[in-house]
């Protein structure tokens, strides 16, 4: 007899319909799976004979054979337990009275890694799949119950958790009712503002704080340069708490990744915070970018929407620095392999902070340098130029001074920075509204810069009598015109005027010479 169960499978960060066809034929017993099954897929047998046998339901012996279709593209993980599951239980007639035939069994996706003793275990992917479910017209999906809030923030559509395959085999043979999800999003999106950390904890370094608004309200990359224990990664620790607010349409996207790499908590459901990754400089080019034997997210993709910060910046190998570049540029990963080829987004802030010179105290009154110019520039060319034209800010973050660590009146709370972030971010998607692709000031193009960079004269002659008298690169001027905007977004000024300008040309010091 025939039975097939709909189901679905993972590639990249969506998911795609999979069809688990059940034949079971007389002759000697065999347990055969076909569609490219992969690890987990093939060791699916010894789940399902030991769960329907502690079920106290009963495991034909005859032929059987599980097709999962399309048969071309390959099926990993071990989701496929529960529809296989079901499908041998549906052919032999245990569902509906001797009948493979079973009404409203089409209407469901099924998807859930089933234990010896017939439990039912969450699984990777889960809001994937229920987005393709709903698109691909379904009535509703039965997962674990461990997954059910993560399936239940899609709306219009029926979401079911089961946490064993008994519980699964009564509401199809009999009705009996699963749980249903209660997901309440808007309480999801009220606790986003809860942060561990805040920038009223931060002592002086008004300099460093302003940079870092700017970096939030343009979506600029920023790269922190001072002394050891100056509290650069105190600061990049908490620019994600400034950052804009986050719409329904970007949680569900970063949720998607943190889910295919199975970073959810259990019963989470919806990433609200923007998140903050922070690789240690050992990490290897796969571990950032994405990729290995069975390609999953790398850093960059699961810091999607928020903040990658790469503390010691020089002291990660070349190689792993410069395949940044291309999700730098393109807000997205693509990772080719013999076998398919999957892409990722990974439209993220860069935070980088690094020492001025080996020792740490070039530039520092208090401490003595002893690395020399020369010493300076051999530690400084670690960073290729191109990886430091895409960082838009450089920021001289000195040591705090003793006085400033006694204040005991706190700083600017990082509610009150993120208010003035929003209404810089709102200008800027009203001026893009018409630039499909363009969200920020820090994505604008040369041909951008023209159409939406208004400069008085005075300011166009200070930025360019700037790069003169500094010596500054000639493509150090974009830069400046980008941050000059942002400075003027959050000041909500139409125009470029001479004082964005001015303190845009300070946020540049790598591109002055040295010495």
């Amino acid at each position: 007899m025939l039975a097939r169960i709909r189901s679905a499978a993972v590639l990249g960060v969506d998911a795609y319909m999979v069809d688990v066809e059940i034949d079971i034929a007389n002759g000697i017993p065999t347990f055969a799976t076909v569609g490219l099954p992969q690890g987990a897929v093939k060791e699916a047998r010894e789940r399902v004979y030991a769960a329907i046998a502690n079920a106290h339901l009963e495991f034909p012996l005859r032929r059987i054979t599980v097709n999962l279709a399309p048969a071309d593209v390959r099926k990993d993980g071990s989701a496929f337990d529960l529809p296989i599951a079901l499908g041998i239980l549906a052919a032999t007639g245990q569902l509906n009275g001797g009948s493979a035939e079973l009404p409203g069994l089409a209407d469901y996706v099924v998807l859930g890694e089933l234990g010896l003793e017939g439990g039912l275990r969450p699984v990777r992917g889960v809001l994937p799949v229920a987005l393709a479910a709903k698109r691909a017209g379904c009535r509703g999906v039965i997962v674990p119950a461990a997954n059910l809030a993560e399936a239940g923030v899609v709306r219009g559509l029926e979401t079911l958790g089961a946490r064993s395959l008994a519980e699964v085999v009564e509401f199809f043979a009999r009705g009996c009712g699963l749980t249903a999800a209660s997901v309440d999003i808007a309480r999801l999106f009220d606790a986003r503002d809860i942060h561990d950390v805040d920038f009223a904890e931060v002592r002086g370094q008004a300099h460093a704080k302003r940079a870092l608004e700017v970096a939030a309200a343009g979506a600029h990359n920023v790269l922190m340069i001072g002394p050891p224990g100056s509290g650069k990664t105190m600061l990049a620790r908490r620019l994600a708490t400034v950052l804009p607010d986050m719409t329904l349409e970007e949680a569900l996207e970063t949720t998607k990744i943190h889910s295919v790499a199975g970073l959810l908590p259990p019963g989470g459901a919806l990433v609200t915070r923007r998140p903050f990754r922070a690789p240690h400089h050992t990490i290897s080019d796969a571990g950032l970018i994405g990729g290995g034997t069975h390609p999953r997210p790398g850093e960059v993709s699961l810091a999607h929407g928020g903040v990658l910060f790469l503390d010691e910046l020089p002291e990660f190998r070349k190689n792993v620095l410069e395949v940044l570049r291309q999700p730098l540029e393109d807000g997205g990963v693509t990772i080719s392999r013999a076998a398919t080829s999957l892409s990722y987004p990974a439209r993220f802030m860069l935070a980088a902070a690094m020492n001025p010179c080996p020792c740490g105290f070039w530039g520092d009154a208090g401490r003595s340098c002893s690395c020399g110019v020369t010493g300076v520039e051999r530690y400084l060319a670690r960073l290729s130029g191109p990886l430091l034209d895409r960082i838009d800010l450089h920021v001289e973050v000195p040591a705090v001074p003793a006085r400033d660590l006694s204040i005991e009146r706190s700083g600017e709370p990082s509610e009150a920075i993120r208010a003035r972030v929003n209404r810089a971010r709102a200008l800027q998607l009203a001026r893009f509204a018409k630039r499909p692709g363009l969200y920020a000031n820090a994505h604008m193009t040369a041909r951008d810069l023209r159409a939406f960079c208004r400069v008085t004269p005075e300011a166009d002659t200070l930025a360019k009598d700037a790069i003169t008298r500094l010596r500054l690169s000639a493509r150090a001027y974009h830069r400046i015109l980008k941050i000059a905007r942002t400075l003027a977004d959050l000041a909500e000024e139409a125009e470029i005027r001479p004082i964005h300008v001015s303190e845009a040309v300070q946020y540049r010091s790598l591109d002055r010479p040295i010495g």
